[in-house]
């Protein structure tokens, strides 16, 4: 029975057609004997061809669906509105169909776009198929046009958002991952933590098993890459060292059955800028078996953690001298107290005259001194395990733990060359230190080698201003 005579065709719920490519057949045969070989490459070329071979498909039939859809009142107002329903839009999808039929494909399928004669834009998945005897002269070949408009609207709206969207989002395939991991369960591992602690080397394993799939644009712009390319060049600038450990922490919350996770993580901007981001791990709905595609979200937290880390810092420093502040120096007692590295020495240092300063020329210039005295200070511990906070208004204590007598000397001595290399500078307002120190003895606290210190200190200045008094004498 004829396809074109069938009730079978006329009844279907599908948009149907029969169309004869008979001609077009003519004219790839024509062209072979021209020379032709790449009908891609020769369509590509000049897309006035793609429109001939258009012209010369002949409509044979459609069904009531086909003509409902495209809003044409019958087979003649659809023929001569062709120019209408089938725009240069749909060439590139024609170039595909016509290739398979130049291959001798006998089906073919592609997405395309089509206009109904009132003008809606129709997304249509067209699917083609030779009919039986027919595959050498392309006589009669049967089209469904199916409407996906609601389907690609859809997907545009879902990769508009994906494009778009203000944070910053990767698209992955962890398949291998899974596979890594259901491998160890097979051979019996129960101990993933323990495992990992043993192999360390499989979490880079994972990490180059991991395919990327795709960004959005706010990925660019977090990691400042010019295009995806660029990107996907450099992951391993982005994802430096430390995303071992945040990795090897998802790897145990993946092996947990946690599928969707999040925790903050450090990565870098491909000019080396740290990027502090929330990194939120969801496995797709329908991929949980094998977990080919996932969603990783980065929200940038680099100003939150810069904040926080101000936060700390204040909670720690003196914002004047740069040095530690009295509650760090509390809790660096109570640690040094209780740790069993002994001897532990100090440095009790204290500025004299920062009264006379103040009364005298006013606190900015106090305070220029004690930025200066604490510049000194760090500079002489600097690449040193020491500590130094400021505990009272021009009061210093550098903890040294490990240190014995010789190397508080050394500390000494460097305090007091880089004091005098400052007053150099600072000619017209030098600065005078009372400077005590002390090493702890056997079976001595902390607390009691700090009030010795405290008393060397104490001493040298009764010297100073007792030496001060006899000039002014």
């Amino acid at each position: 029975m004829n396809i074109s005579d069938s009730s079978v065709f006329d009844l279907s719920p599908i948009p149907l057609w029969v169309e004869d490519y008979s001609c077009v057949k003519a004219q790839f045969d024509l062209w072979r004997q021209q020379g032709i070989t790449d009908l891609r490459q020769f369509l590509e070329q000049d897309l006035q061809r793609v429109t001939q071979c258009a012209h010369q498909i002949k409509i044979v039939k459609v069904n009531q669906k086909a003509l409902d859809q495209l809003a044409a009142r019958d087979l003649q107002h659809l023929r001569d509105n062709l120019d209408i329903i089938f725009q240069k839009q749909m060439f590139n999808t024609h170039i595909t169909e016509l290739v398979a039929l130049w291959e001798g494909q006998t089906e073919f399928t592609s997405t395309t776009i089509n206009y109904s004669l009132h003008g809606q834009v129709l997304d249509i998945k067209l699917r083609g198929v030779v009919l039986p005897g027919h595959e050498q002269d392309l006589a009669q070949v049967l089209i469904s046009t199916e409407d996906i408009s609601a389907y690609q609207q859809a997907r545009r709206l879902a990769e508009s958002r994906f494009t778009y969207s203000p944070c910053a989002l990767f698209v992955e395939d962890f398949s291998r991952v899974k596979t890594n991991l259901d491998q160890l369960r097979d051979i019996g591992i129960e101990d993933f933590r323990t495992f990992l602690d043993v192999h360390p080397e499989f979490v880079q394993q994972c990490i180059d098993d991991i395919l990327l799939l795709d960004v959005n644009q706010a990925s660019l712009e977090l990691f400042k890459a010019p295009d995806k390319a660029s990107l996907f060049l450099n992951l391993n600038k982005i994802f430096a060292y430390e995303t071992l450990h945040t990795f090897r922490e998802q790897l145990i919350e993946l092996w947990d059955g946690r599928i969707h996770h999040q925790r903050e993580a450090i990565n870098y901007a491909l000019d080396g800028s740290i990027r502090n981001v929330l990194l939120q791990f969801t496995v797709f709905p329908g991929h949980e078996h094998d977990w080919s595609l996932v969603q990783i979200a980065l929200t940038d937290i680099t100003a939150r953690k810069k904040a926080e880390n101000y936060l700390e810092y204040l909670g720690k420093h003196d914002v004047l001298t740069k040095l530690f502040n009295r509650s760090f120096f509390t809790e660096e007692l109570n640690r040094l107290e209780k740790n069993i590295v002994r001897p532990v020495s100090a440095v009790f240092i204290d500025m004299n005259g920062l009264k006379y300063i103040n009364d005298h020329y006013g606190h900015d210039s106090g305070d220029a001194l004690l930025r200066r005295i604490g510049n000194i200070i760090n500079r002489s511990i600097r690449n040193t395990p020491y500590n130094a906070s400021r505990v009272g208004g021009d009061e210093f204590i550098i903890f040294m733990p490990g240190a014995n007598d010789s190397d508080v000397s050394h500390l000494k001595l460097s305090i007091e060359e880089l004091l005098s290399i400052d007053n150099q500078y600072y000619s017209s307002q030098p600065i005078s230190l009372s400077i005590g120190h002390a090493t702890t003895i056997q079976g001595e606290s902390i607390e009691d080698m700090l009030k010795r210190a405290d008393q060397v200190m104490y001493q040298q200045k009764q010297q100073y201003y007792s030496l001060k008094i006899n000039q002014q004498v």
